[in-house]
């Protein structure tokens, strides 16, 4: 039987490495928020909360849900112009261009690393993808040469996931609903998903001592859940819990990407080691 991942322990190691850069720099984090879902608030507070916590100004636009694309892109330019880095808070709605949005954000400003159109440009990566290889180093769990699945192919978790695995020289596939195999997973070393499908990964999937980072959450019975059975830890050398794992070091990296940002665009010098 493996471990469970503290991923709030991680990310409370994270913001004591980042308070004394924050202390010496005034930051401000600029949020777009469009219409009023429970959900997204919830994730809101959380950042909101990690920004008070580390003296970061967060500025909060909110916006109706009928607030056109045009309208979101023209809050987050007066934003910018304000703040060293901007969050168009995910999902939009419905009828919004969430490309549009997305790739209105400079690659100086873009914390998410969501600019569709920066790939080649960006200055930082996405957080959840930085979140899953901080908890696989903090676990001694190489990457390099290591059979991965990806699970789920969405811009939050899969693809930018499998990208850095690749540039850490892994053995990536992916494997999505509507291609592939949850076969797939019994030979990998390494499982990543972000499916967004609670109890799709099971025990009987997996080999004994994978690592299972499970960043995938869906609501269910009024709780927030992960793709993983819970008893998965039975076979797996390390599991992220769902919440409590990933989620928590996601939302510190993004405050790691804004202090890169702030030192790209403002000549502040990186520390020496």
């Amino acid at each position: 039987m493996g471990h469970f991942i503290d991923g709030k322990k991680i990310a409370n190691d994270l913001y004591t490495m980042l308070a004394p850069f924050f202390r010496e720099h005034q930051a401000r984090l600029g949020i777009v928020v469009v219409g009023n879902n429970p959900v997204i608030e919830s994730f809101v507070k959380i950042k909101a909360k990690s920004a008070a916590r580390l003296g970061i100004v967060m500025e909060r636009k909110d916006l109706p849900e009928t607030a056109t694309t045009e309208e979101i892109i023209e809050e987050l330019q007066k934003l910018a112009g304000d703040c060293d880095a901007l969050i168009a808070q995910l999902p939009m709605p419905k009828l919004v261009d969430t490309n549009a949005v997305l790739s209105s954000i400079p690659s100086t400003h873009d914390v998410d690393a969501l600019n569709p159109r920066h790939s080649s440009e960006r200055i930082v990566e996405a957080p959840v993808a930085l979140a899953v290889m901080e908890i696989l180093a903090r676990s001694d769990i190489e990457v390099f040469g290591k059979r991965v699945v990806v699970v789920g192919a969405g811009m939050l978790v899969g693809a930018p996931s499998a990208e850095l695995l690749r540039k850490a020289d892994a053995d990536v596939t992916m494997f999505t609903l509507q291609e592939g195999s949850i076969e797939d997973l019994i030979a990998a070393d390494i499982v990543v998903s972000g499916a967004g499908k609670p109890g799709l990964i099971r025990p009987e999937h997996l080999k004994k001592g994978v690592a299972l980072i499970d960043a995938g959450t869906s609501e269910q019975g009024g709780k927030v859940v992960g793709d993983a059975d819970p008893a998965c830890i039975d076979v797996a050398s390390i599991m992220t819990p769902v919440p409590g794992g990933v989620g928590p070091v996601a939302v510190a990296m993004i405050f790691c990407n804004l202090k890169l940002l702030m030192q790209n665009h403002t000549n502040i010098p990186a520390p020496i080691l």
